[in-house]
Order: structure tokens, then C-alpha cells, then sequence
């Protein structure tokens, strides 16, 4: 059996992580608070693990841009931390991180080696972690996933079902886009992830992970509807009719294909995730 270390317990990897590894260490904010990376790294320092996971950020994307220390602490500071000890220990480190890294131009997917340009906070505080990460040396993985949602926490299903039932049209951004990505798959990538890197049979570096086929938000919100029943309209709009504290990548199409290649883990197919999460809120 794998010793298996997991920050975060109540976001929606980590939810999905409980249900596939249920005999991992899970550690929520009190047993290890991101705010301080010295905890962090002294709860890996503590035991004897094969893999360590961080399933745990700073994702409030609007919000940290009036809270750039606590963001730049929680995504930057702490992986770090983690990945320190990571590596005093010769355990490998398997980091989840965004397509907020990119700036969101053009209309290819990004591959893992292209330039980063994040646009706002969130994605320059995850991108320190990615960088802080690498330059530690550890063994790892930095499986970077957009559009995440599941049964859990707060995402964009869970919102369109709750304004679906509530309105009869909504207006969704249609000039972004990119691949939803079911938590489940997101855990399961990183429990092969896990085990490949703890035998020392998977290079390290960083991967991208996203549902297929790519699509806008509005037409996503079309096929959840659609899906659940729900008689509701979708009118296109630009991101410009929408304005957030935090500006979102237009394109956030992820090339996957080194993940593939390198660990056989495939582009998780959307449609079927979404009908897995609807059958768990029973809708």
C-alpha cells in the first residue's frame, strides 16, 4: 500500500482523492494551514511517505487580487515549502496548478513549455509555485487542469443548475475557452501520477490535464442544461459584458499530449464526467 500524503480534504480533488485513496493522510487547514509553509513542510518532515500531494490552493481568482500576500503565501510560499522537504526526504511531489499561468492569447493549445504571461494574481501566485517547485530539484509533477468542476464545493455546473432553475434565459460568456475537467479524473491523474513517480519510472516536469473537447463557457452551460433537463436559454456573450476584478484567459485550450506520452493517462472526456456529477447531486 502506498503512504500517501494529501493537503486539503474539502476542495474538489481533494473530495475525490478521499473516495479513491480512502487509507492516504489527509490534511486539512488545521492539521496544516497553507498561510504557513513552515507547518506544511514539518507535517511531510513528521512522517514516512512514498508520494506527497498538495490538493490544496488560494482559488478565490476575484478575491486575490485585493489579497496578493495571502494568495502569493498559499499558492507560491507554501508549495515551495512542501517541495523542499520533498526533496530533503527523496519522496516525489505532485502539485496541482492552472491554465491561469498563460495570457489567454491566441487560439492554439498552450503546450507545457510555452511562455507564461499570467493576467492577474491568482495565476502569478501559481506560477511562483510552479517556479518554486523546480528550482527545490524534487522529483515532481506539475499537473496543470482548467475548468475544474464535480459534486463538490462551488463551481460552474453547480451554478448554471442553480440559476437554470431559477431563470428562463442567462447570459453566458461564449470568448473563452477551454476543456472542463472533472475532479474525479484530476485525482485519479494524480494517484497514477503518485504511484509512477514513487518508483522512479516517471520523469518529472510539468504536464497539462483538461476534459475534450474543448469549448466555450456558454456552450457548456448549453450542455448542462441540456443534460439536466433544465429549460433554460443560453445568450452568447462577450467577456466584456461580464467584467470581473480578475481578467480570465480567453484561450485555455492545454495540449495534453506529453501526459499521454509519458504516463498513459488519456484527455478525460467531459460529457461523461458531467453525467456522473449530475447523477450524484441526483439531478
Amino acid at each position: 500500500m502506498m503512504r500517501l500524503l494529501v493537503f486539503g480534504r474539502t476542495g474538489q480533488v481533494a473530495s475525490e482523492l478521499q473516495q479513491l485513496a480512502p487509507d492516504a493522510t489527509f490534511m486539512d487547514r488545521a492539521a496544516a494551514d497553507l498561510s504557513d509553509p513552515a507547518a506544511c513542510a514539518a507535517r511531510i518532515a513528521e512522517g514516512d511517505w512514498d508520494a506527497v500531494i498538495n490538493a490544496a490552493a488560494y482559488t478565490a481568482v476575484d478575491k486575490a487580487e485585493s489579497d496578493p500576500d495571502t494568495a502569493m503565501r498559499v499558492n507560491g510560499d507554501a508549495p515551495t515549502a512542501m517541495a523542499r522537504a520533498c526533496a530533503d526526504a527523496d519522496i516525489p511531489f505532485i502539485q496541482i496548478s492552472t491554465d491561469y499561468v498563460f495570457d489567454g492569447s491566441g487560439t492554439a493549445p498552450r503546450k507545457p513549455g510555452d511562455a507564461t504571461g499570467p493576467l492577474g494574481v491568482y495565476g502569478r501566485s501559481k506560477l511562483a509555485g510552479e517556479q518554486g517547485i523546480i528550482a527545490t530539484g524534487v522529483r515532481h509533477v506539475i499537473l496543470r487542469t482548467s475548468w475544474v468542476f464535480s459534486a463538490h464545493g462551488n463551481n460552474f455546473v453547480k451554478t448554471m443548475l442553480r440559476l437554470g432553475a431559477e431563470r428562463d434565459m442567462i447570459s453566458v460568456v461564449a470568448d473563452q475557452v477551454g476543456g472542463p475537467t472533472p475532479a474525479a479524473d484530476i485525482a485519479a491523474a494524480c494517484l497514477t501520477l503518485s504511484m509512477n513517480m514513487s518508483r522512479k519510472d516517471g520523469p518529472s516536469g510539468i504536464y497539462h490535464l483538461a476534459g475534450e473537447p474543448d469549448v466555450s463557457w456558454a456552450d457548456f452551460a448549453r450542455a448542462i442544461f441540456a443534460r439536466s433537463g433544465l429549460d433554460c436559454a443560453v445568450k452568447d456573450i462577450p467577456s466584456s459584458e461580464f467584467p470581473l476584478p480578475a481578467a480570465r484567459p480567453a484561450n485555455s485550450r492545454l495540449d495534453c499530449s506529453d501526459i499521454a506520452r509519458d504516463h498513459g493517462i488519456a484527455r478525460p472526456d467531459w460529457a461523461a464526467g458531467l453525467s456522473d456529477v449530475l447523477a450524484a447531486l441526483k439531478v
